[in-house]
C-alpha cells in the first residue's frame, strides 16, 4: 500500500519510541507512519533515549529511517512538534528553536476539532520520583531493560511453539501494588493539572501505559509507547481520540492473509 493511501488524522500523538534501544520496536512504528498521514504530529517526549545512548551506542538503520520519515513528513507540510521527555531532557536546551520543520517546545495547547483544549506534555515533570528520587528513576530504567530483554527472549520461545506474545514487564506492573498506585496517581495530578491550567483535558506519555479516560470531569489521555504496548494516540477529521493498538492491528492483518489492509484497519 503506498503512502497516498493512508489513513488521514487530524493529529497523531507518539511517545516514548525510544530510539537507540534494543527495545524500540521500529520496525512496526514506520509501519505505522507509512500506513497513516496528518496536519499535526506531536512528539510527547522520549524520542530519543539519551540515558542509554550515553552508557552504549545503539543505532540501527531501521531507527534512523525512523527519523528520515518524521524529517520527510515535516518537508511534506504536517506541522511536528516535539516534546522532550526525561530520557531525551538535553533537547531542552533547544526549546524554542526549530529544526527540519520541526518545534521544539516545553509543552502545548491542543484544541481540537471539536473545541476542547487539551494540554500537551510529557508528564515526567509531574512525576515524583522523577523530581526527588532521580537515581531511582535511573535503577528503573535499568531493570525495566533488563525485563525487555529478558521478554525477548521469553517470546521467541513463544513464538516457536505458537503462542502469542506476552509481556513481562506489563504483568509485572500489573501484580505489582506499588506500581499500580503509581500510575494511578500519576493520572490523577495529571488531571488536576489540566483543570488548574483551564483546559478540558491533558495528552500525556511516560507512564507507558495508553489510556483515554475521564478523571473527575478531565479528559486523561496517554499515548503509551512503542517498545512494548506499540499505541498512539489520533485525532479524527470529526475530533474523535482513539488510541491506535499497532501490535492488534498486524496481528489481525496477518492472521487474515491481508496484510495490505492494514492501512484500512487502523
Amino acid at each position: 500500500m503506498t503512502e497516498p493511501d493512508a489513513r488521514y488524522c487530524r493529529t497523531i500523538w507518539l511517545s516514548d519510541l525510544h530510539l537507540g534501544t534494543p527495545g524500540c520496536r521500529a520496525d512496526y512504528l514506520l509501519d505505522f507512519l507509512r500506513a497513516h498521514r496528518a496536519e499535526a504530529l506531536y512528539l510527547v517526549g522520549d524520542i530519543l533515549d539519551g540515558w542509554r545512548l550515553r552508557r552504549q551506542w545503539y543505532w540501527p538503520q531501521s531507527h534512523n529511517d525512523v527519523v528520515q520519515k518524521i524529517l520527510r513528513a515535516a518537508r511534506k507540510g504536517t506541522r511536528v512538534v516535539y516534546i522532550p521527555g526525561n530520557h531525551d531532557a538535553v533537547s531542552r536546551q533547544f526549546v524554542g528553536l526549530s529544526f527540519g520543520g520541526i518545534e521544539v517546545v516545553d509543552e502545548a495547547i491542543h484544541v481540537t476539532a471539536r473545541g476542547q483544549r487539551l494540554w500537551v506534555t510529557h508528564g515526567d515533570l509531574f512525576d515524583a520520583v522523577m523530581q526527588h528520587a532521580g537515581w531511582a528513576a535511573h535503577l528503573g530504567s535499568w531493570l525495566y531493560e533488563l525485563l525487555l530483554k529478558l521478554n525477548r527472549w521469553t517470546n521467541a520461545v513463544r513464538l516457536r511453539v505458537g503462542l502469542p506474545y506476552w509481556s513481562m514487564s506489563q504483568y509485572v506492573k500489573h501484580r505489582v501494588k506499588d506500581a499500580v498506585n503509581f500510575i494511578s496517581q500519576f493520572e490523577q495530578v495529571m488531571a488536576a493539572e489540566a483543570r488548574r491550567r483551564g483546559c478540558d483535558g491533558v495528552i500525556c506519555g511516560h507512564i507507558h501505559k495508553a489510556e483515554i479516560r475521564d478523571i473527575d470531569g478531565v479528559l486523561y489521555c496517554n499515548d503509551g509507547d512503542w517498545v512494548e504496548s506499540l499505541t498512539a494516540l489520533v485525532e479524527t477529521r470529526e475530533g474523535d481520540l482513539e488510541i491506535v493498538h499497532w501490535r492488534t492491528r498486524q496481528i489481525q492483518a496477518r492472521s487474515l492473509g491481508r496484510i495490505d489492509d492494514l492501512h484500512d484497519a487502523a
